[in-house]
């Protein structure tokens, strides 16, 4: 696999976080490759609690496939196989100390498939050009949700389990307002999941949370807490943006 993309930004002075601290009694992730933009996910409501923007990585492609149900290629209709995943997105502004549903953002989604491919995009070990599985977008609603039904990723080496996201504004001022980060699940229900068809053909799993040097700069702040379903697990990640 190509290795990540590098991250870039500066760090806020310790002076500007015990600002924001005080103005908003939220938590900053101090880490030297974490970019500054600021995001709190809310733990109650409305209370916002920090979540670290990390690298977007190598396999982004805009293909502004807006759709909710990310499992299927679009040239020919075919499911990826492997345990369904509801995945809801709560999206809030942070405004003024107080965080408000966010409407009108667009939040797109990627990831690998069950055994570690990404789609559209060519690969030391595969070609995938010309394929959208496994990829789309919603705009959050008034109450700042956006629905996804997708699949439990699948592994490749050099990575732990994982979800790529970002978040996208309509123009606030000059140009447009972006947030991107990655999600990530507990090693103990990805062993779980791993152990049934299609992700057993793919192996045992060489990479897990905190051998991922991209997990261990606040992928802690970024894991998913699904809950069982009838046909496979469900959950929602709340996140707030300090937007300009």
């Amino acid at each position: 696999m190509t290795p990540e993309d590098q991250p870039v930004g500066r760090l806020l002075s310790r002076r500007e976080v015990v600002t924001f601290l005080g103005a908003t009694g939220v938590a900053w992730l101090l880490t030297a490759e974490l970019s500054p933009k600021r995001a709190e996910a809310e733990t109650s409501s409305p209370p916002c609690v920090v979540r670290p923007e990390q690298m977007e990585g190598p396999y982004f492609v805009d293909e502004r496939l807006h759709r909710s149900d990310i499992r299927s290629d679009p040239s020919d209709g075919r499911m990826k196989a492997g345990t369904p995943l509801a995945l809801t997105f709560l999206v809030s502004r942070l405004k003024a100390g107080d965080c408000q549903p966010l409407p009108g953002a667009q939040v797109d989604i990627w990831h690998c498939d069950a055994l570690g491919i990404y789609s559209d995009v060519q690969d030391p070990g595969f070609d995938s050009t010309g394929q959208k599985f496994l990829r789309g977008y919603q705009v959050t609603d008034a109450h700042g949700s956006a629905k996804f039904v997708t699949i439990y990723p699948g592994w490749y080496p050099g990575r732990t389990v994982h979800i790529h996201f970002k978040i996208r504004t309509a123009p606030v001022t000059r140009r447009t307002f972006e947030f991107t980060s990655q999600l990530y699940f507990e090693d103990g229900l990805t062993d779980r999941v791993y152990v049934a068809p299609p992700y057993a053909a793919a192996g045992p799993r060489a990479t897990r949370n905190q051998q991922d040097w991209i997990f261990r700069r606040g992928g802690n702040q970024l894991l998913l807490a699904p809950t069982t379903t009838p046909d496979g697990c469900s959950a929602t990640f709340a996140i707030g943006l300090e937007i300009p």
